[in-house]
């Protein structure tokens, strides 16, 4: 299910990248401690009292001369970011007070029907009601905060999740969603169309054309499915449109909301630094994965061809080993058919629950073959395991010490269940939890 989406928008340099560092931490919730796994950092999730939201901030984004603060760039970019974003952080600064800058915003944002927090910054003595000015604003109640110092920040975090809006899925529980992600031009739209049948998507050989991620449900063999073709994610020092970033952010939100997402790479130009932006954050949102290299029949190939594309996506992907690859033409229709048949296998292993029983006589035969590392004389001790959840598959470990608990050990134990369970297509996640700590 997608995540709301919330924007931080305000003229330049009243600490809109501060706040965003603030509320999401100052960092990116990577799942696994793996190389590759990175995403534009403009975009992180965030979350407040169990409320999980995407923030993404605007500063990343400003584009156009800033000695004309309200170019027809700048402006149809504060646009986007409000239609696309479910609730508005609107900044000020409240150490220089209101400005005309200030003013045309607001008028932009009372036009809309989104809610908008209005967070004046730079406020370090709440007594002096230095912020009063922002009431001409008409925004409503002025937020004063510290973004730097951290001060009442948690109370507008409280502010944001009870403005949040309770996002529902539109989909019954039976239809599987298939995001169709990729760098622009590798063919996401061709393989829609050709998945499909009919020409659905416009197809064209200018990076970007598809805009919107466009959803198209339809049935195949007595199944539902919807695919979603979302806009192509590009380098941040290529992208020259404001619109083209904020398709980024829909092509997130697509993600979020995916069961399956098909990672789609251009088969003559292998996979780049941006193909492991877009992988990492289908993985790091748990979602089943197939990489699918596209505009096979552009590829010089002999009997060992795709024996050694295999072996190099494995190393450039390599916290996807999980992935199955499939070498397809959208415009030829080479192996297509069979994209559905691993749409639903690798739907089916992203939910396969198994019993908790059959779990703990494989993690006492792991445990029995290679023992659990020591430190310092403490031995590690895993009492039992239990599934959690699916979508993805994940697992608690019931453990004495989960400092003892190192990486390495927890890739054995994964690679073990992977080896006996499959999970193909799909991530696995372990939570350790600590049962108990014993006294030396």
């Amino acid at each position: 299910m997608a995540k709301p989406i919330v924007a931080i928008v305000g003229r330049p340099n009243v600490g809109k990248s501060t706040l965003f560092n603030r509320i999401s931490g100052g960092r990116v919730a990577i799942v696994e401690d793996q190389p590759g796994v990175t995403r534009d950092r403009i975009y992180r999730d965030a979350q407040w009292l169990d409320r999980p939201f995407t923030l993404i901030d605007t500063g990343g984004l400003e584009l156009g001369d800033y000695e004309n603060p309200f170019s027809d760039v700048v402006r149809k970019q504060a646009q986007l970011a409000i239609e696309e974003a479910d609730l508005v952080l609107f900044v000020v600064d409240g150490k220089n007070g209101l400005t005309a800058e200030d003013e045309k915003i607001a008028d932009i944002l009372r036009r809309t029907q989104k809610p908008v927090l209005l967070v004046v910054n730079k406020i370090e003595d709440f007594s002096k009601n230095q912020y009063m000015e922002f009431y001409a604003l008409g925004l409503g109640d002025p937020i004063p905060v510290s973004a730097s110092h951290g001060m009442n920040t948690g109370d507008l975090l409280d502010m944001v999740v009870a403005a949040l809006p309770e996002i529902e899925e539109d989909y019954a529980p039976d239809v599987i969603k298939i995001a169709i992600i990729g760098r622009p031009n590798v063919g996401k739209s061709s393989l829609t169309n050709a998945m499909l049948g009919q020409e659905r998507v416009i197809v064209s050989d200018i990076p970007g054309t598809t805009r919107d991620a466009i959803d198209t449900p339809f049935e195949r063999d007595g199944k539902h499915y919807v695919v979603i073709d979302t806009a192509g994610m590009r380098r941040r020092g290529k992208v020259e449109e404001a619109i083209e970033r904020y398709s980024v952010m829909r092509s997130l939100r697509a993600v979020d909301r995916s069961d399956v997402v098909l990672m789609v790479i251009d088969a003559v130009e292998g996979v780049t630094e941006q193909d492991k932006k877009i992988a990492g954050y289908a993985h790091e949102g748990g979602k089943g994965c197939i990489l699918v290299l596209n505009k096979w029949d552009l590829v010089q190939k002999d009997d060992k061809t795709m024996q050694r594309y295999d072996k190099v996506i494995r190393s450039e992907l390599g916290f996807m080993q999980y992935a199955p690859t499939m070498y397809v033409s959208a415009k030829t229709g080479q192996r297509l058919p069979k994209i559905l048949e691993i749409v639903d296998f690798v739907s089916e292993q992203t939910n396969r629950r198994i019993s908790t029983s059959i779990l703990n006589e494989l993690l006492a035969d792991i445990v029995r073959v290679t023992p659990p590392p020591t430190d310092k004389g403490r031995k590690l001790k895993i009492y039992y395991a239990t599934q959690a959840s699916v979508k993805p598959p994940t697992f608690v470990l019931f453990v004495n010490d989960e400092e003892l608990f190192h990486f390495s050990y927890r890739r054995h134990i994964q690679n073990r269940f992977r080896e006996t369970f499959g999970f193909e297509g799909s991530p696995i996640r372990f939570i350790i939890r600590q049962r108990e700590k014993e006294k030396d």
